[in-house]
């Protein structure tokens, strides 16, 4: 019923967008067929929209079955004539690209945060009393030199507390004495102080003056901190000082920070298409098709990408590394963005060649500042 409705609305059933024959399968029609006897698909020459393009993703919601194996099988195995098929009018026999794209990449980090949560991470594990990360193994040799030779205890196995407690005891009370130490000879910048900092400049050394005096003092409340420090309670003073909590867990797990990236590269991805569509627009000015074409080509090769990826997972999960994936996405990720730039757009090999590299280029300088973007704001709510 839904699709019923998307699809009576759509401009794209108008009398004059009808052609003499279906995009899809080639069957002859009559200028009054709105559909294809053969396939079902719309008889429409309408160039592709923005509206349009949604219009679809939304109504092949309601039909998703056999189109998934044409998809897989042409993004796999024909780079670019996928792009050029739907594009041309074949959008019946495939998925829609928006929904694919999200579709494989929700499978690929499902099936990654599945096997990841099997496995231990030597360099982070920590013995845990009473639920409290008392000191890890990584920094367990260390500790224990410190500890002077009186107040070394014998480890057993019914005593593993005991051994603990005494040796966070012993260092809380080095830590103590170095932070009091600390504390009396380390100044801080005042309110007062901080207001004559240029304002673009102001932000950063506030954060940096917070982060010195949290690491002195080990306080964690920003109340106490900012009355401590006399800086006014803000919410932006607040925040600030609280991110250093935040720097201690990427710090102390910097494989979870790495996690918590990963989950979000979807959405990363989907936020920098349209940035990198605007250069294929830019590169292919001359050629017929428009901003949202563009867009489903990179759609296409994103899904690909996903796609090479969970082939090659199994193998690597095999082996324990990360050697298929590597090289894939060394040499068969570049050839096939080569050839489906050559597919789709139909134009020789030195111009190809020369807009695959300047694409490459524009890919580098764009993903580098829309991560940057991106990994600020993950930071900023991690």
């Amino acid at each position: 019923m839904g699709s019923k409705n998307i699809v009576k609305k759509s401009k794209r059933n108008l009398a004059k967008y009808r052609g003499p024959e279906c995009l899809n399968c080639g069957r002859p029609l009559d200028l009054t067929d709105k559909f294809c006897p053969n396939c079902s698909q719309r008889n429409t020459t309408k160039q592709l929209s923005i509206n349009d393009f949604f219009q679809e993703f939304l109504s092949s919601i309601f039909t998703y079955d056999s189109r998934l194996r044409f998809t897989i099988k042409d993004l796999l195995f024909k780079p670019g004539t996928i792009t050029r098929n739907y594009v041309d009018g074949q959008r019946l026999k495939y998925a829609n690209p928006f929904r694919f794209f999200l579709s494989v990449s929700i499978i690929y980090f499902i099936i990654q945060g599945l096997t990841t949560s099997f496995g231990i991470n030597k360099e982070t594990s920590s013995f845990k009393v009473d639920g409290e990360n008392l000191i890890t193994t990584k920094n367990l040799d260390s500790i224990l030199n410190k500890i002077p030779e009186k107040n070394k205890l014998i480890v057993e196995t019914d005593t593993l507390k005991k051994v603990l407690d005494s040796i966070n005891q012993i260092n809380s009370i080095d830590i103590a004495e170095s932070e009091k130490e600390a504390d009396t000879i380390t100044r801080y910048l005042s309110e007062s102080e901080l207001d004559t900092i240029q304002w673009s400049n102001r932000t950063v050394e506030r954060f940096f003056e917070y982060r010195k005096y949290y690491k002195n003092t080990k306080i964690k409340d920003s109340e106490i901190a900012l009355d401590n420090l006399k800086h006014p309670k803000t919410r932006l003073n607040r925040w600030i000082y609280n991110k250093n909590d935040a720097i201690d867990r990427v710090i102390d797990n910097p494989y979870g920070f790495a996690s918590y990236l990963m989950n979000k590269i979807p959405f990363f991805l989907f936020f920098f298409a349209p940035f990198f569509a605007f250069f294929f627009w830019i590169l292919y000015s001359m050629k017929k098709y428009n901003y949202m074409e563009h867009l489903i080509f990179i759609f296409h090769i994103f899904s690909f990408v996903f796609l090479l990826v969970l082939i090659c997972f199994i193998p690597d999960l095999i082996l324990g590394d990360s050697i298929f994936v590597a090289i894939a996405l060394t040499f068969i990720g570049p050839f096939y963005f080569y050839k489906a730039l050559r597919n789709f757009y139909k134009q020789n090999r030195f111009f190809t060649i020369l807009k695959f590299i300047l694409l490459n280029i524009a890919f580098l300088i764009g993903s580098m500042i829309t991560a940057s973007i991106f990994f600020s704001i993950s930071a900023a709510i991690y």
